[in-house]
């Protein structure tokens, strides 16, 4: 099945389409799983981890569905791996709030069941998503004790206090703090400091080295990491997590824990011919705004899945009313939509499920990884602007179609 690449600079308004690897058309197929390991700016000399973080978190995800797990299941196995990670802003290696200290935000949400879990600003959790996950699955067990409902979002200490209270092991934060992250906070510390030294109208020569070097290290300021996965039965799950802004003032909770904003995920009704599922990374106060990720979800309901992620991108996140005072609007996205296959199938005992997966980002640069059950191992790609692309106010979208075809075993 054809599959192209398209890119689009929202500067020239000109679309170039260029050719890449195409996906066969696979039998006895599961799974189609995506991730992203967050978006900002990824260097050249780092391409090479952040590709194998993502390679990783595909394996992870794959492993738990060939042994039966469901979507939503197999995409918390996904970001564990993904906060594990040195190179990622999530769990262990997360940014330094102004304290010095790792607060971590995460949600996840089953599109089968609509539930959703989250947690923010938490310390002390190496994997704060398998506290929103356990928070999901603990909604769905019903209410509490007295018709209590119970709850699907906590923050800070009791979050941190709920999680022990369930079996989540603590993690003290100074075990969670990197080498890399430690570092990026010594760094950090020091140009806020030169800041209010030009702000206070002294050192103006500063203010030159200041913004000569503002985008160096940028990797560790956006990389939200998340996954968004559809299973053998068609159901989609996303979820994201996020250690949030460098030096972020202590409490601050960012898109990766608002519903609607850091993740979506909404199995086929009625009303939506399409599963979708979505995960965004960013600037957090950009996608809180805005609800990019329900946004996107929404018109992932249109016939042309390129054009519509497009116009949501321009229109509900570079354009929105919302952030009419930005001049920089900073966010990335990975977006998964899927149905049942209308045409024939050769035999009752095959189904098959065409799946259309785009990322699209104003970030300088995104990387994303892929894989499928039947594939030996993860595909992955740094997704940048053109050169001529100014980043804020331009956009890359990238993507493919492809079908799962599942053989569904019959007993005589």
């Amino acid at each position: 099945m054809h599959h192209s690449l398209l890119r689009m600079s929202l500067c020239s308004r000109r679309p170039v389409r260029v050719p890449i690897t195409l996906l066969p058309q696979y039998e006895y197929i599961i799974l189609s799983f995506f991730s992203i390991s967050g978006a900002g700016y990824h260097s050249e000399s780092k391409a090479k981890e952040y590709k194998h973080v993502c390679k990783r978190a595909c394996q992870r995800a794959v492993d738990r569905l060939n042994a039966g797990a469901l979507a939503v299941d197999a995409v918390a196995a996904a970001l564990v791996e993904l906060e594990d990670s040195p190179f990622t802003n999530a769990g262990m290696g997360s940014n330094l709030n102004l304290s010095g200290e790792i607060e971590c935000d995460a949600s996840i949400m089953d599109g089968k069941t609509l539930h959703y879990g989250a947690v923010g600003a938490i310390s002390g959790i190496k994997n704060p998503v398998l506290v929103a996950n356990r928070l999901l699955n603990e909604a769905q067990k019903g209410k509490l004790s007295a018709g209590r409902i119970p709850p699907c979002f906590l923050v800070g200490e009791g979050a941190h206090d709920w999680a022990i209270n369930h079996g989540i092991a603590p993690c003290p934060s100074e075990k969670m703090a990197t080498k890399f992250s430690l570092s990026a906070y010594k760094r950090n510390k020091r140009k806020m400091e030169m800041a209010e030294k030009v702000e206070s109208g002294f050192n103006h020569q500063a203010k030159k080295r200041r913004q000569s070097t503002e985008n160096e290290n940028g990797s560790g300021l956006l990389d939200t990491v998340g996954a968004i996965v559809v299973d053998r039965e068609g159901n989609v799950a996303s979820a994201v997590s996020s250690g949030g802004l460098a030096m972020k003032h202590p409490g601050r909770v960012g898109q990766a824990a608002h519903h609607g904003c850091g993740c979506w995920a909404e199995n086929t009704r009625t009303q939506n011919p399409y599963s979708t599922a979505v995960s965004t990374s960013g600037c957090g106060e950009h996608l809180i705004r805005t609800m990019l990720a329900r946004e996107c979800s929404s018109a992932m309901q249109s016939d042309d899945a390129h054009q519509a992620l497009l116009e949501a991108m321009q229109n509900k996140f570079i354009s929105s009313p919302f952030l009419a005072s930005e001049d920089c609007v900073l966010g990335g996205v990975i977006v998964l939509r899927c149905s049942r296959c209308c045409d024939a199938q050769p035999s009752p005992d095959i189904q098959a499920i065409l799946v259309e997966f785009l990322w699209s980002h104003t970030t300088e640069s995104m990387c994303v990884g892929y894989m499928s059950a039947q594939d030996g191992k993860a595909k992955t790609h740094i997704s940048r602007l053109p050169p001529e692309a100014v980043a804020g106010r331009s956009l890359a979208i990238e993507g493919g179609v492809c079908r799962l075809v599942e053989t569904r075993s019959t007993v005589d």
